[in-house]
């Protein structure tokens, strides 16, 4: 730490980490913007009020999911079926939670659930491109204003996309259909290749992309669904398995 650092306030150091986390985080907000509107569209042509749509970007706050679960509410499928189906898509949350655990595991539980809640695909390449770069002592210190930054601006971004689909959605009835969504596929692209550095990530993306190709033809999108859980899975075993020969060597 230098001498410049040393002299600061700690509250300059958490405003710091703060803005930068929002700022490294602007390129995933274009990319979700148009997500978020064809949400909010998809939710105002669909048997839901305006303001289930907006509830759930507020309490539920994960894209595809929200998406799986309004088609399945429009075709009057059972709360348990949304449930598990919603469940099993967001199991690729474990390998983010497992990577940042070591950088977040001394912070208190407060802090831990409401960095829980803002994690996102986008919030996690950030995040862990973050802790990848050589970081000053106090960069280090308060990286989890970092992660809040960047949580925060992905959360903030998603509410206001989702609302003005909600509010203009009826005005554009076929905006799901004018190629917006490539974006967010794009930025999807942008956030797994950067990660596919170590061999538990690049086997996860390999055996989930050759599942969702081989049962493409499946219904109710479960080759989809198999493909994440397959993912998660060797995902989660390589992990254990390095940590594990990490541990004994």
């Amino acid at each position: 730490m230098s001498n410049d650092e040393a002299l600061l306030p700690v509250s300059n150091f958490k405003r710091i980490n703060l803005a930068r986390g929002a700022r490294d985080t602007i390129p995933m907000l274009v990319g979700a913007a148009p997500f978020g509107m064809i949400f909010g569209t998809l939710v105002s042509a669909s048997p839901m009020m305006p303001w289930h749509g907006q509830l759930m970007s507020l309490s539920v706050y994960a894209g595809s999911s929200q998406f799986i679960a309004t088609g399945l509410i429009a075709s009057h499928t059972g709360m348990l079926v949304i449930w598990l189906t919603t469940f099993i898509v967001n199991l690729r949350h474990m390998l983010y939670a497992a990577t940042l655990l070591p950088h977040v595991a001394h912070l208190s539980a407060r802090w831990r659930w409401l960095l829980g809640f803002l994690l996102t695909d986008e919030t996690f390449a950030v995040v862990a491109g973050h802790h990848q770069q050589s970081l000053t002592t106090n960069e280090r210190r308060y990286a989890h204003w970092y992660f809040l930054g960047s949580g925060l601006a992905m959360y903030s971004n998603w509410q206001l996309w989702t609302l003005v689909g909600l509010l203009f959605g009826t005005l554009f009835p076929g905006l799901q259909n004018m190629g917006l969504d490539y974006a967010m596929v794009a930025t999807f692209i942008a956030i797994i290749v950067p990660q596919l550095n170590r061999l538990p990530y690049f086997a996860a993306a390999i055996a989930a992309g050759s599942f969702a190709y081989l049962l493409q033809n499946l219904p109710y999108k479960l080759g989809l669904l198999s493909a994440v859980f397959v993912g998660v899975l060797v995902g989660v075993v390589l992990s254990r398995s390095s940590a594990i020969g990490k541990e004994t060597a």
